[in-house]
């Protein structure tokens, strides 16, 4: 309704709760081809689950240093609580992400390369 702008290249994925997002979900999608993740929920303390994005917080702190431990720039995969009221934030926000993916690149690590891509 508000007609706010932000990326056409992106691809939003809408679960109940940042806390169903399954860490496989994202390393599934860098592995896929995707240059970028942004996984965004509800402000913590502030989840129509009760306690959903606390544990979404904890599993998330725990994925981002297992990605950048095996080398995937910190850049790439991002975390952040937006609420549904705050859309103009929410397309800040996707644009300041693709940016930062577009300044380190297409990804290299993890992305399953297809056999008619080794010939």
């Amino acid at each position: 309704m508000s007609r706010l702008q932000y990326g056409t290249n992106i691809r939003i994925v809408r679960v109940p709760c940042s806390a169903r997002v399954n860490p496989q979900f994202i390393i599934k999608a860098l592995q896929n081809g995707a240059d970028g993740v942004l996984v965004s929920g509800c402000h913590p303390g502030d989840c129509h689950y009760i306690s959903g994005n606390l544990v979404a917080r904890r599993k998330f702190a725990l994925v981002k240093r297992l990605l950048e431990f095996v080398g995937i720039e910190p850049e790439r995969v991002q975390f952040s609580w937006v609420s549904a009221s705050e859309g103009g934030r929410f397309a800040a926000l996707v644009n300041r992400v693709v940016a930062d993916v577009r300044r380190v690149g297409p990804a290299t690590r993890l992305v399953k390369r297809l056999d008619r891509d080794l010939g």
